[in-house]
């Protein structure tokens, strides 16, 4: 096998090895969380996931939370693809402990397999020798067979997307791939594009013309949050949605700030807040229960639109298919994008200078907001 600068030759002919995945190894070296937008389509785009498939989609991909540390801020599940804004959080130095261990594998392990580790840590514990740190060698070696899978981004999508496939075939009597091509990734700064982006995923049945109200759409982040309540998942919904609405000001998952975010994210959807007569403000929007709400021609041509937008450009450009929010490597502010170019210069030729490109096309609305690190010249209208 020969290397020419296109790629290699195999067998006289070129061909090109896969690229990378864009990582932003920059920020967990500080640290720091990152968040990516997460998004895959079923294979020759078919649509199979019906009401079954995405409840067990959903069912696995908590579970998969709950394994890996990692948390799905917002998603969407529709019939041929899915999105998530997944938070990817910095392992600590220090690992985790055996108890958490235990937490993070009944997830996804059955009573026997985790009183196995257990017992096996018990035995590796009363080990005479130890490591010349302190650590007694066989702890460690345990734990990792577990750890390198958690706080990871290909890890998360492995393990959801396989033991999906697995349990669609079995359903279905079928063999073989079920998603198209390799999962993609964007990566996205806290603030303003985490949500913006948040909202564009929610946003994704009213774009198929599926219903007028996210809130309708039960396999959402939005819609779980309005219909699922205070508690389960309702409440695990609710808590992504307030920390990708907040996160770049220190808020964690605190469901304490639900009522105000619901507020602030129908407006930056370019929603009427829904309204009881002779009563204030109401923060959810739930089909059937008394109250109204514009749809969004009538919201967007409105005088009185009752949102925050200033300029409804925005709320528009979210009515409408984004490529920069899937295919742009990176989106953020100028800074953000910036900074990633820079981590990662030696992918790009010598004519590059910076990162930041400026959004076009149907990306416009956000010009001196949002910025992205690949300049696209297709399907941007």
């Amino acid at each position: 096998m020969k290397f020419c600068v296109t790629g290699y030759f195999y067998a006289g002919k070129p061909f090109f090895m896969r690229r990378a995945r864009w990582l932003a190894e920059w920020r967990k070296a500080a640290g720091k969380p990152v968040l990516y937008h997460v998004h895959s389509r079923v294979v020759d785009r078919r649509f199979v996931l019906g009401t079954e498939e995405k409840e067990k989609f959903r069912t696995l991909m908590r579970m998969q939370e709950n394994f890996t540390g990692c948390r799905a801020l917002s998603y969407c599940l529709m019939d041929n693809h899915f999105h998530i804004l997944l938070e990817v959080p910095p392992m600590a130095e220090e690992g985790i402990s055996d108890e958490q261990l235990f937490t993070r594998l009944s997830a996804i392990y059955g009573e026997a397999f985790v009183a196995g580790v257990v017992k096996e840590l018990a035995d590796a514990r009363t080990a005479v020798y130890a490591s010349d740190s302190g650590m007694n060698e066989a702890v460690g070696a345990i734990h990792k067979r577990f750890t390198y899978r958690m706080q990871d981004l290909g890890e998360f999508m492995k393990g959801l997307l396989q033991r999906f496939t697995q349990w669609f075939n079995r359903v279905h009597s079928r063999t073989g791939t079920l998603w198209e091509d390799r999962f993609k990734s964007v990566i996205v700064e806290d603030g303003v594009a985490a949500r913006t982006i948040s909202a564009y995923i929610d946003l994704n049945p009213v774009r198929a013309g599926m219903v007028k109200d996210p809130a309708e759409h039960r396999w959402s982040s939005y819609g779980e949050a309005v219909g699922g309540g205070n508690k389960g998942n309702g409440k695990k919904a609710r808590e992504g949605l307030v920390r990708a609405y907040f996160c770049d000001q220190g808020v964690g998952f605190d469901v304490g700030k639900w009522q105000e975010v619901s507020r602030l994210y129908r407006r930056l959807m370019g929603l009427a807040i829904s309204r009881k007569p002779g009563s204030g403000d109401v923060f959810e929007s739930a089909k059937g229960h008394g109250q109204t709400t514009k749809n969004n021609a009538e919201l967007l041509e409105s005088e009185d639109n009752e949102t925050a937008l200033i300029d409804l450009g925005i709320a528009k450009m979210l009515r409408c298919r984004i490529r920069y929010f899937t295919d742009g490597a990176v989106i953020g502010s100028k800074e953000f994008v910036n900074e990633s170019f820079t981590s990662a210069r030696e992918r790009f030729g010598p004519k590059r200078k910076d990162g930041a490109r400026k959004l076009r096309g149907g990306g416009a609305a956000t010009n001196g907001t949002l910025w992205s690190l690949r300049d696209l010249r297709k399907g941007i209208a």
